[in-house]
């Protein structure tokens, strides 16, 4: 299993400290793979750049579009950018994958047994790897896990354990994340004025 589908596997295992948002997974999601190709091999950061390296598979499709994906020419992408780029409905992506590998089912509700329900995960070899990941406190799956919400802040070195370009990718998931809360707060302000220019006095 990959970051990014133990990070998934989390969120639906995990109850958030404060509600998931599915745009925040998917840049979480995005900036798992980054780590994951960085310990690959696949790309190196030179400050924040991200530079493709080796063309390796890594077994795991998702992770080897991601890796098909990276910008091979200069001056390359920022990370920031390749977060909101490669973002884009990722959740979406590996909650199908998950599901067509037979790694969660949807629980269905009540006598509606065509509509699509909640996602869980199955008991399984993956799921205990996730949470097994999770119980050790591994630092990388818990800051992305912090930058969405379902923990606290891990207090650990990470960079000692995963590296300064992990934790660049770290920041840049993080800013990323708070940048678009302030786009849903700033769209609620607005819908928020609009309704009461119609309401009226």
């Amino acid at each position: 299993m990959t970051t990014p589908r133990d990070l998934l596997i989390i969120t639906m295992d995990v109850a958030p400290i404060r509600p998931l948002e599915r745009g925040d997974l998917s840049l979480a999601l995005a900036g798992a793979e980054l780590i994951d190709l960085l310990g690959a091999e696949a790309l190196v950061l030179e400050d924040d750049r991200v530079v493709p390296r080796l063309s390796v598979a890594t077994g795991d499709r998702l992770l080897d579009e991601a890796a098909s994906a990276l910008v091979r020419q200069p001056p390359y992408e920022r990370a920031g950018e390749w977060l909101w780029r490669r973002g884009r409905g990722l959740s979406s992506a590996y909650l199908d994958a998950l599901e067509a590998g037979g790694q969660i089912t949807r629980r269905r509700h009540g006598w509606l047994p065509l509509r699509s329900g909640q996602a869980v995960p199955v008991d399984s070899p993956a799921r205990r790897q996730a949470m097994d990941r999770w119980a050790s406190d591994e630092p990388v799956l818990a800051s992305l896990a912090a930058a969405i919400g379902i923990r606290e802040e891990p207090t650990g070195d990470i960079a000692g354990v995963a590296g300064e370009a992990a934790v660049t990718v770290l920041a840049a998931v993080n800013d990323a994340v708070m940048e678009l809360e302030a786009v849903r707060q700033r769209r609620a302000i607005e819908k928020a004025a609009f309704d009461n220019v119609w309401r009226g006095p």
